[in-house]
């Protein structure tokens, strides 16, 4: 089953920003409640990088999410360190299960924010990146996790089951090249060890600078995609029903649908290192067509533009 944490509460909204600024709990109350109802089983909590009062922000944004979702756990989503372990002490006094959004390969944030799992034994994001940045290949993504991030986090102590790797999805508009090369850096980090490291992305950020109207089918499809490689969760939109309703045909396997058909066919070819047979898509189908072009620029096989699915 995908675990699913909800993306709704992050300061890059300006509703959210204000509210948080200004210890204001409504929006962000109801914003908690309608992502848990939407199915979601953490919530990340985004407050940016906030250095000058991070480590007060994150325990009360922490205390106010709990009271209104009680026991729901928690992402903590900063670079600052201190925000980090003001809020996992306040996940501690709540009993509050956390993770820690994220560290990365660069060595200032490494060692600054990995000991930090280690010591409150909470699970880690580990983008794969350097201080170079974001490689394009899976396989240069790979070497980041396996030669710096996962022996780097298990010297400080934190056990490979704690570690959620992350292969940095990109936008498809203007980074197409690296979004299949994220799909197959999941496949990859499944095969780096015994037992394998969990995974993760950031589903929306595939669709970031997409117009509105076309941003949950592009995630949607590059979802049962990355299901399919092996993606244990997923930052993402709970509030969003139709992308519920993908994983729901997956999870369950129903074919009662020509388009469950269509996305179950997608993911066992995905699943299988292969490509969706185009005869089994109904061209007379507006919904089908749409999937089929949306997989062509997810595959980097047909440049993006944000009139593709009318071409």
């Amino acid at each position: 089953m995908l675990f699913r944490i909800g993306e709704n509460i992050q300061v890059l909204s300006p509703r959210v920003r204000e509210a948080i600024d200004n210890r204001q709990p409504d929006y962000l109350m109801e914003l908690a409640k309608a992502q848990v109802k939407g199915g979601a089983h953490m919530l990340d909590l985004n407050i940016g990088r906030r250095k000058k009062d991070g480590h007060e922000v994150m325990p009360w944004l922490v205390e106010i999410i709990d009271e209104a979702v009680p026991g729901t756990p928690v992402s903590l989503d900063t670079t600052n360190p201190q925000a980090i372990e003001a809020g996992l002490k306040k996940c501690q006094e709540l009993g509050l299960k956390a993770m820690i959004n994220s560290v990365s390969a660069e060595e200032e944030r490494l060692t600054s924010i990995g000991p930090l799992a280690a010591k409150y034994n909470v699970p880690v994001i580990a983008l794969t990146m350097t201080q170079a940045g974001i490689p394009v290949s899976a396989e240069e993504r790979a070497n980041i996790a396996m030669e710096i991030l996962i022996p780097r986090l298990t010297e400080m102590g934190v056990p490979i089951e704690n570690i959620y790797l992350d292969p940095l999805v990109l936008t498809v508009n203007g980074c197409q090249e690296y979004v299949p090369n994220a799909v197959e850096a999941v496949r990859y980090f499944k095969a780096l060890s015994d037992p394998p490291p969990k995974t993760v992305v950031g589903l929306s950020n595939v669709s970031n600078r997409v117009p509105k109207e076309n941003r949950s089918l592009i995630n949607r499809v590059y979802l049962v995609m990355l299901m399919a490689a092996g993606l244990d969760a997923a930052i993402l939109d709970p509030l969003d029903e139709k992308q519920n309703e993908v994983i729901r045909i997956i999870e369950q396997r129903d074919e009662s649908t020509p388009v469950g058909k269509l996305l179950l066919a997608l993911y066992d070819a995905t699943a299988a290192g292969e490509d969706l047979d185009p005869s089994i898509v109904d061209m007379k189908d507006p919904e089908q067509v749409a999937i089929w072009k949306t997989v062509q620029i997810l595959k980097n096989r047909v440049i993006y533009a944000d009139a593709y699915l009318q071409m």
